[in-house]
């Protein structure tokens, strides 16, 4: 993929910052990597409950999105400076499911002030994996889990690379808020909570089995919370096994209710959710022959920063950088898979990009990247059918798992990949991003320019605009040369006229 250079060399010894919009708890670290050494410099936590707030219809409700809304202000303050390439946030489960996330999303990011990422389930699991790996690192197979409010993310790995990343839908909310909504403690209760989680997790026996890892590690709050109520009443030096589990278990049998529970070391945050993350655990260690399960020094915050690090040094350079961005080889490996006609998909990404840089001399990198992935992919959807392809494309992209893509940038290039070609009303809930439609524009100039299939002088095209008015200027004699292609611009003229979004002409 050929760039122009970023505008500006991002300073890597800069602070970073990540914020992990759980179904517990929103976390925001701030942290440094000088000369490849993690310093955390400040971490803020807030139990929200976001998944609590869930009702029966998948909707967030106003009060779960107002405690949201007031910790990511929180948040804001103190990233005032930041620019917006120096942080990212992600969100998870919670906002996977909600049925409503778009509307909280746009009142999220206003009162943010950066872009906020749903990922999906597996690179939730990739980015868990990636924060272990480099804080605590080891050559021995792993499995590194993490459960969260309202999924349990596993993930087999071995030095830096996961080798099998799977997420689960059930959490410590999700089950506390099914099992024990009274907050009481039964053993009828804790017996249900078991078979549900272990119905979940079944499908994952033989893809985590014993003999394929040599170290059980667990990550973030569930984990940490159990680890310290061990650790303080000295039952285990922190480690967790099926034994110390039983005994917390009867502990909260005897207490009858979480109120009641009178624990060292358990935090009154994490006192709602107990029951739910006790009872994963001791399916998790019981069902995958887990003897001891270890707390882990990294999580998610830490794997988001690390891969906004990789971004960060792959955009030091235009070209064959020394750190490769993690998406790049996801968009390889989906051209491999859906069989993409790589001359046709490079061809149309240089015409794309020549147009985009005369439009946009001044885009943010990532905007340039999201055109050339969108270039690279606009034809996967012919593996399914070459009619109307790029509404197969659009499809798969919006829901393929791309290592190192966001659900919502997925959609975006499957955005990009519908209005390849055909008539403009199928897009006209999203071109009111203008960035989106500079792309688009010249994403559809290039499928044009390329529909012969055969070698094109990048440099034909040539793009103008004032405001919404963009003209494409066509040497006479190219035009005297290349009748078909002249029509098509032409039928691309009237599609944009018949939209109303924008002005071209033919001069």
């Amino acid at each position: 993929m050929i760039l122009h250079p970023a505008s500006t060399t991002p300073d890597l010894a800069a602070p970073l910052a990540a914020i992990d919009m759980g179904s517990n708890s929103f976390r925001l670290e701030i942290a440094q990597l000088p000369r490849g050494q993690y310093k955390r410099l400040e971490y803020l936590k807030e139990t929200v409950r976001l998944g609590a707030g869930l009702d029966a219809e998948g909707m967030l409700t106003e009060a779960a999105m107002q405690r949201g809304l007031d910790c990511l202000q929180r948040f804001a303050l103190r990233l005032q400076g930041f620019p917006p390439t120096r942080v990212r946030a992600v969100a998870t489960q919670t906002l996977r499911e909600a049925k409503n996330r778009n509307a909280f999303l746009a009142r999220a990011q206003e009162v943010l002030g950066f872009p906020i990422e749903v990922i999906s389930g597996r690179e939730e699991a990739r980015l868990i994996f990636a924060g272990v790996a480099r804080l605590q690192p080891g050559d021995k197979p792993r499995l590194v889990i993490d459960i969260g409010g309202r999924s349990t993310e596993m993930i087999l790995g071995r030095g830096r690379r996961p080798q099998v990343a799977e997420s689960f839908q059930v959490g410590s909310v999700s089950l506390s808020l099914r099992f024990f909504p009274k907050g009481l403690f039964t053993a009828e209760a804790f017996r249900a909570a078991q078979v549900a989680a272990g119905a979940e997790l079944e499908e994952a026996l033989t893809l985590f089995k014993p003999t394929l890892w040599q170290q059980a590690l667990g990550s973030s709050g569930t984990v940490g919370a159990v680890a310290q109520i061990l650790a303080a009443t000295g039952i285990t030096d922190g480690r967790i096994t099926p034994e110390a589990l039983r005994w917390c278990i009867q502990q909260c049998l005897e207490a009858g209710s979480m109120d009641q529970l009178k624990l060292p070391g358990l935090k009154e945050d994490r006192r709602a959710v107990v029951g739910g993350g006790l009872c994963i655990l001791y399916t998790l260690l019981t069902q995958f022959g887990i003897r001891e399960l270890l707390p882990a020094k990294g999580a998610l915050r830490q794997g988001v920063i690390f891969d906004l690090v990789e971004r960060l040094e792959s955009s030091l350079t235009a070209e064959g950088s020394a750190r490769q961005d993690m998406r790049e080889a996801s968009v390889a490996g989906l051209q491999k898979r859906f069989a993409v006609d790589l001359a046709q998909a490079e061809r149309v990404q240089g015409i794309a990009l020549h147009l985009y840089q005369q439009l946009q001399p001044r885009a943010p990198r990532e905007r340039q990247r999201e055109l050339a992935w969108a270039a690279g992919l606009h034809e996967m959807g012919m593996m399914v059918s070459h009619h109307d392809h790029h509404r197969h494309s659009a499809y798969l992209l919006a829901h393929v798992d791309a290592a190192g893509f966001s659900q919502n940038q997925l959609k975006r290039l499957g955005d990009l990949a519908l209005g390849q070609r055909g008539g403009l009303r199928k897009l006209e809930a999203v071109l009111g991003d203008e960035s989106l439609l500079w792309q688009l524009l010249c994403l559809r100039l290039a499928v044009i320019k390329s529909h012969a299939r055969e070698a094109v002088e990048t440099k034909a095209l040539r793009l103008s605009r004032q405001g919404r008015k963009v003209a494409l200027n066509l040497p006479k004699s190219w035009a005297a040369e290349h009748p078909r292609t002249l029509f098509l611009l032409q039928e691309e003229v009237a599609a944009w006229a018949r939209s109303g979004v924008l002005e071209l002409a033919l001069v």
